[in-house]
């Protein structure tokens, strides 16, 4: 009895000082703090926005309206009408989109630019209700805009994080909702072989992003036990303005979310249509020369090309890059 007396005191200590570890690790294991670039960025500074739609809003099956934008092309004379859905990238909304959506505009492409949930117009900042939430809004988008174009080509068009998402859904169940994929430098895995390793990049690119990395680790661990208590707290920030714009910290459900499934590689293989991958050679966080190697790998009719000089948010900002992503939607 002794022996299963000291046996169970050394337990609940075990337990207790897990316990107080996971505590200590969800409570102050924080990111740095950050400070906003004063050159990061610079690519959004030069577009005009005076022309940019205004926030329209579409009801999802929770009961949330949710914001979009609307970029509408006059009815096409000849052949099937086509329509864009945009997907912006990781902390910003659809005014990131702008650009890209005005280069679609002038080619005779309707566009449509949601804030993903989370996002922009779409209060509160930073978190989802469940992993999954973003394909269903994105659903309940299509369904919102689908009748409008019942004759349409529909293209699917993700730029980072938006890259990744559009990826995660090509590979998915929803696939079938679109006809063409575009991911623009798209996001893939932070530890794959497409990123570009934290000591290679220049300083604005390494403090654009931080990490909580105990409380991801906490996190982490939890959820391998089936625990998913803290799945809406903090777990990456990032160096933005102080913005309606922007959004300074993601929870663990929306990092999860909006990016491809944990098997990205399956993702590639179980891919339904046509896709092309843009990055630029210069990309500050993405290793360029290794999308190829990556996509067909798993799936041979990827396209991928390669844009000389070009950065991150030359993607969706650069005169070079609209001409690109025009052609590979036409």
């Amino acid at each position: 009895m002794r022996w299963i007396r000291r046996g169970g005191i050394s337990l609940a200590v075990c337990v207790g000082v897990l316990a107080s570890l996971m505590a200590a690790l969800l409570v102050f294991g924080k990111a740095r703090a950050l400070t906003v670039s004063p050159t990061f960025g610079h690519q959004f500074r030069t577009v005009d926005y005076s022309d940019l739609p205004a926030v329209e809003f579409y009801q999802a099956r929770d009961g949330v309206s949710l914001a979009y934008r609307s970029y509408l092309a006059p009815a096409a004379g000849r052949g099937p009408q086509k329509v864009a859905v945009l997907m912006h990238g990781a902390s910003d909304s659809s005014a990131g989109m702008h650009v890209v959506a005005r280069a679609l505009l002038q080619e005779g492409i309707t566009s449509y630019v949601p804030d993903l949930r989370g996002h922009g117009a779409n209060q509160p900042h930073g978190d989802v209700r469940y992993r999954g939430q973003l394909e269903d809004d994105l659903m309940d988008l299509m369904r919102a805009v689908r009748p409008r174009h019942s004759q349409a080509q529909w293209i699917l068009i993700g730029f980072s994080a938006g890259g990744g998402f559009a990826l995660r859904i090509d590979g998915s169940e929803q696939g079938i909702m679109f006809d063409r994929y575009l991911l623009l430098a798209p996001g893939l895995r932070f530890d794959g072989p497409t990123a570009r390793p934290l000591a290679s990049q220049d300083k604005d690119a390494q403090r654009f992003v931080a990490p909580y990395t105990g409380r991801l680790i906490a996190i982490t661990l939890l959820q391998k036990a089936g625990l998913h208590w803290f799945d809406g707290l903090p777990v990456l920030a990032f160096a933005v303005p102080d913005s309606k714009r922007f959004t300074a910290s993601y929870s663990m459900r929306l990092l999860e979310n909006f990016a491809p499934h944990d098997d990205y590689l399956a993702d590639i293989r179980n891919m339904h249509r046509p896709a092309v991958v843009l990055v630029g050679s210069n990309d500050e966080f993405l290793l360029a020369d290794q999308f190829a190697p990556v996509f067909q790998s798993q799936h041979v009719n990827v396209e991928i090309q390669i844009l000389p000089g070009l950065g991150h948010l030359d993607m969706v900002t650069n005169p070079e890059a609209m001409r690109a992503i025009t052609a590979a939607v036409r």
